[in-house]
């Protein structure tokens, strides 16, 4: 007969069964008490879920999202974009080097700033947007089957609320007079 470490032979074995459990039960209850668990999990296995949708069209999440906020500010700089998602240049030319291997957007010379560029969607990258829209849709309607129509437009109300509070915003859907009055620090260009 092999040993376990929960083997009800010993008095020692037995012990240490129960010490494990109750460690067990005790890191569950800990993290089961912070609401924070859920919301990250969910939100986990919802972009999971969006993750396997878009690959059909051969995106990942954050790219479908930049491809829909330059539509909303094209043309625009890559540190604008940058801006927009709260990162840094350098990672939005990671994505932005990506998208335009794969022929979703363009950069071009800045009309105004020769030592400038511009991004801007290409025919491609246009035709893209019905079908992340269709794959958003595709993931709402999954989250008001799971939830139920009401729960799902409750949750959805709650997120933007939050997301709102703690001031976030949708790239690329800040007003167009908002954009030309904030002045860029480094140099006084509007964004």
């Amino acid at each position: 007969m092999g040993h376990s470490m929960c083997s009800l032979s010993s008095v020692g074995s037995n012990l240490c069964c129960s010490l494990t459990i109750i460690s067990i039960l005790t890191v569950s209850m800990t993290t089961d008490s912070f609401s924070l668990h859920y919301l990250l999990h969910a939100a986990a296995l919802v972009e999971e879920r969006l993750r396997e949708r878009l690959a059909e069209i051969g995106l990942r999440p954050r790219q479908a999202r930049i491809i829909q906020a330059l539509s909303k500010m094209e043309p625009t700089s890559q540190v604008s974009l940058a801006r927009e998602f709260s990162i840094t240049s350098a990672s939005m030319s990671t994505m932005t080097v990506r998208l335009i291997e794969a022929g979703v957007i363009s950069r071009e010379p800045h009309p105004d700033e020769a030592r400038s560029n511009v991004l801007r969607l290409t025919e491609r990258g246009r035709g893209l947007l019905s079908h992340i829209h269709v794959a958003w849709r595709d993931i709402d309607a999954l989250i008001a089957e799971r939830l139920g129509p009401e729960n799902a437009e409750t949750l959805a109300l709650l997120a933007h609320d939050l997301r709102d509070r703690l001031g976030g915003h949708v790239p690329g859907a800040r007003s167009t007079e908002t954009q030309s009055t904030r002045k860029d620090v480094n140099g006084g260009a509007t964004l």
